[in-house]
């Protein structure tokens, strides 16, 4: 009888997480899912209350897994925490490593999220362990943290006509589930992106179809956009999603790539199909 691999999966009840643990369970495979939080249940998996910031817990987490998919919350100290997992599965003799960072990744970055990706990147590779980097660009997702400005008609945000291959997160754990459970991988890296790249006058104008209601983009000055985020998020964060609006501004975000189907055998969800799928957050009581 062939036992099936151990995959642990950091991050699992995340954006990408909470889809991609029921996409590798769907195949037959183990899974060990990691959470920070006790309350979650993880249908299926073996959960396990773990932090990267703990190695006493984190280390049972990855003892005696054949891959890891190498996944942390944001936060500032996030590429010092992924590196450490990362130095923690190699000790521990981890055979394969599927890391997720993010478009336009490297370590000379002005975006610090970009360079912070870079940096694990970097690591990763120097540890000769068998490893693939996911790169997604822009999240359709994140739509879903402005839903409450969003329906009542507006989305602001600092940029004007640039364009996007904004990705659906949907994809991105199709994509990691292909190369966790696939083979052929190994040192490659996949760009992960929608079908086409959209402004934030079309996205507008897709959740206006699938809402029923008059939705309208406004370009908001950097300085603005920062000062709404001020009373939700800590500094380094407000800095650096300007930061990634000004890359995306540049135009550094538009190209379109086919690793999604190429991985999946599936096309990529364009924004009609997320909008469609998440009207009901967008659209006011």
């Amino acid at each position: 009888m062939t036992t099936s691999p151990l995959i642990t999966v950091l991050g699992a009840t995340g954006t990408i997480g909470t889809d991609l643990v029921p996409r590798l369970l769907a195949t037959g495979t183990t899974v060990r899912a990691v959470t920070r939080d006790p309350a979650r249940r993880i249908p299926g998996a073996q959960r396990v209350i773990a932090d990267l910031r703990d190695p006493g817990t984190l280390r049972p987490a990855l003892a005696g897994a054949d891959a890891l998919f190498l996944n942390s919350p944001s936060s500032e100290d996030a590429a010092a925490l992924q590196i450490r997992a990362a130095d923690l599965a190699h000790e521990l003799g981890i055979s394969r490593l599927v890391l997720l960072s993010q478009h336009g990744a490297r370590t000379d970055s002005p975006v610090r999220f970009l360079r912070w990706h870079g940096e694990v990147e970097q690591h990763v590779r120097s540890l000769g362990i068998d490893h693939t980097v996911l790169r997604p660009n822009l999240y359709l997702q994140s739509l879903l943290g402005l839903a409450e400005t969003i329906s009542r008609g507006i989305l602001a945000a600092p940029i004007t006509e640039a364009r996007v291959s904004a990705v659906d997160t949907r994809d991105v754990a199709a994509a990691a589930a292909a190369v966790l459970t696939g083979t052929g991988h190994s040192g490659r890296t996949y760009t992960l992106t929608g079908p086409a790249a959209i402004t934030h006058r079309e996205i507008a104008e897709a959740l206006s179809r699938a809402t029923g209601t008059a939705i309208t983009f406004h370009p908001l000055p950097a300085e603005d956009f920062a000062a709404a985020l001020s009373e939700l998020l800590p500094a380094w964060q407000v800095h650096g999603l300007v930061e990634d609006y000004a890359h995306y501004a540049r135009g550094e975000a538009d190209e379109v790539h086919h690793d999604i189907t190429a991985l999946t055998g599936a096309p990529a969800r364009d924004v009609d199909r997320f909008a469609r799928d998440h009207a009901p957050a967008f659209t006011r009581p």
